[in-house]
């Protein structure tokens, strides 16, 4: 025990009736002061680093607040035009996922926003042209992949934008279930390709036959394509799930009209 507190000087007194292990007037604890002045710079950077770790907010906290911030007041005009898209994508969505890209590959291709995702995937053989033939050939998948996630994290970490990007997860499922036929199709080569071939007329055409053989994987195109197909069925129910959460939220901070 201590007599006098090595941190503050204090004087202990006789009738002190505190814990022999504090000091009465700063509130140290003895042992434990002890303990960091003769341990080694090392602990004693780990000891600070320990708590400034748990001041600061973990990852978990600031992926939360950023996946699912509200604003405290919502303008109801905003929160009915998000809840008429989400009503929409939940729709066209739905019939999305009941395509059968196996026994009707072209019925995902009428839809208009095949014409889109065409643009971005003939962009992307362009753009990943310096890159070699091989990835000239998945650059066209690339594309039509990576212009929906540019527009999700656009929306959540420039615009913040939460809802927007939700929808645009939504589109990035949709463009993974458009692109199961075309790997399904690598095999016997039936659909009519951009410039109206197929890839059995123009051996070489069909970027994912060309792929697949090119790996030994050809035999495995059925296999592809129901992962792309399920990821993007997957993409697409979880982005409901988040934008029907934060409508949720939203609808509980409404500015009255």
């Amino acid at each position: 025990m201590y007599t006098t507190c090595p941190k503050c000087k204090h004087e202990r007194q006789a009738d002190d009736k505190t814990d022999p292990d504090n000091c009465p007037a700063c509130g140290i604890i003895f042992s434990k002061w002890m303990k960091q002045q003769f341990s080694s710079p090392e602990t004693q950077r780990a000891t600070r680093n320990k708590i400034e770790a748990s001041d600061s907010p973990g990852l978990k906290n600031i992926i939360s607040s950023s996946l699912f911030f509200v604003e405290d007041k919502v303008n109801p005009f905003i929160f009915y035009g998000r809840a008429l898209v989400f009503i929409g994508i939940a729709i066209w969505g739905w019939q999305f996922i009941n395509m059968d890209f196996i026994n009707n590959p072209t019925e995902i291709g009428s839809s208009f926003l095949h014409r889109i995702n065409l643009v971005f995937h003939e962009a992307g053989h362009i753009v990943f042209m310096p890159f070699g033939w091989f990835m000239t050939k998945l650059g066209g998948t690339l594309g039509q992949l990576l212009m929906p996630l540019v527009v999700m994290l656009a929306f959540l970490i420039k615009n913040k934008n939460n809802f927007g990007a939700s929808v645009g997860l939504w589109w990035l499922g949709q463009s993974f279930m458009e692109c199961a036929p075309y790997i399904d199709d690598a095999y016997n080569q039936q659909l009519v390709l951009l410039g109206g071939v197929t890839g059995a007329d123009k051996p070489g055409f069909h970027d994912w036959n060309a792929m697949l053989i090119d790996l030994g994987k050809l035999e495995s195109h059925r296999e592809i394509a129901n992962t792309f197909n399920t990821t993007g069925i997957l993409l697409i129910l979880l982005a409901l799930i988040w934008g029907a959460f934060l409508l949720y939220k939203q609808f509980k901070n409404l500015e009255p009209i």
